[in-house]
């Protein structure tokens, strides 16, 4: 099924209303606490601050899963650990948006990022028959179920600065065909309808998910991408919870756009430090081995790349293989080798 190395486990597919709820709830609290590391913390373990604006101006979650996993060893005495576990907790990571709890997540992320003075880095992910009904499968239940949750989003946002990564694969899964042809026609239609009512508010960027790299076909896809509106939004992104190095990510990008009317394109380097996995079953779903890549950064090596981004948030599972919890959920010995990876 997943050819080309096409799978992924996104960011919040399996993590549950609970969770999604937490999220929401903890981005609320954040818009009076949230402006750059003001609030108190323990002396050990400095509380994680916002990164300079003008080379990322994407908001950082001081109460996100890495911040806490920072805290917790620091209080088990494990410095090393936290310190290491800091090099996440320090990098603005992009907020999964739950459907149960969609305008009010929402709200919440952009309301925190904006008392912050940065931007929110939202995606949604929510596509009807989502990921061929694998690790992340699941979506919305139809066309209609899939608009209001886009109105509802767009509710949340409103005129504050967000940036949004849509559908991640689900333009790929058409042209693969591991989303059935039956489906094909509405989700062309979903997500131009997805991008034109984002692109209607007054600060917000949308970046349409274009896959990986490991697929290595972007010819086949430049149309699709037509077809789902990209000519209508910022651009579109590549990589999302793959590990394709940036440089292998750059061309495979820039090949692309040149078929789009040279449309820019944003990287998502989170795990891409050593590239990808090669050896095994699943070489996509949590590999040993690998390692954070570029930080995030608007800064980039080619004008085309409009940002490196940690769409898929380092340290939470692929799904439940090679001893991972459920796609989604924070796994900090995972996390712990990807930071140590790093360098």
């Amino acid at each position: 099924m997943y050819r080309k190395n096409t799978g992924r486990g996104h960011g919040f597919a399996a993590m549950g209303m609970r969770t999604g709820v937490a999220l929401a709830g903890a981005a609320l609290l954040l818009v009076g606490c949230s402006s750059g590391g003001d609030s108190d913390g323990d002396a050990s373990s400095p509380p994680v601050k916002q990164q300079p604006k003008g080379k990322d101006p994407y908001w950082v979650n001081p109460d996100g899963n890495a911040a806490k996993q920072v805290e917790a060893y620091s209080k088990d005495d494990k410095k090393d650990d936290a310190e290491q576990i800091r090099k996440i907790a320090e990098q603005p990571v992009a907020e999964w948006i739950v459907p149960e709890t969609a305008e009010d997540q929402a709200r919440g992320f952009t309301e925190a990022a904006e008392k912050a003075d940065r931007d929110a880095l939202l995606v949604l992910y929510n596509i009807p028959h989502r990921d061929c009904g694998q690790y992340s499968g699941g979506g919305a239940a139809d066309g209609n179920a899939y608009r209001a949750f886009v109105d509802q989003v767009a509710k949340g946002i409103g005129d504050r600065h967000a940036t949004v990564i849509l559908e991640p694969d689900a333009v790929l899964h058409m042209v693969d065909n591991c989303t059935p042809q039956q489906f094909h026609e509405e989700r062309y239609d979903l997500l131009k309808g997805a991008i034109g009512k984002l692109k209607s508010l007054k600060n917000t960027k949308v970046y349409l998910d274009a896959g990986n790299a490991g697929w290595q076909n972007p010819d086949a896809l430049w149309e699709p991408l037509k077809r789902s509106g990209v000519e209508q939004a910022d651009g579109f992104s590549v990589n999302v919870s793959n590990f394709q190095t940036t440089e292998v990510s750059t061309e495979f990008g820039k090949k692309l756009s040149a078929k789009i009317g040279n449309k820019p394109f944003v990287i998502d380097t989170a795990r891409n430090g050593n590239g990808p996995y090669t050896k095994g079953k699943d070489p996509w779903c949590n590999p040993p081995g690998r390692a954070l890549g570029e930080t995030p950064t608007t800064k980039t090596s080619d004008p085309l790349v409009d940002a490196y981004l940690w769409v898929k948030r380092p340290g939470e599972s692929d799904g439940t293989c090679r001893g991972g919890p459920k796609a989604g959920e924070w796994w900090p010995e995972y996390a712990l080798g990807l930071a140590k990876a790093s360098g």
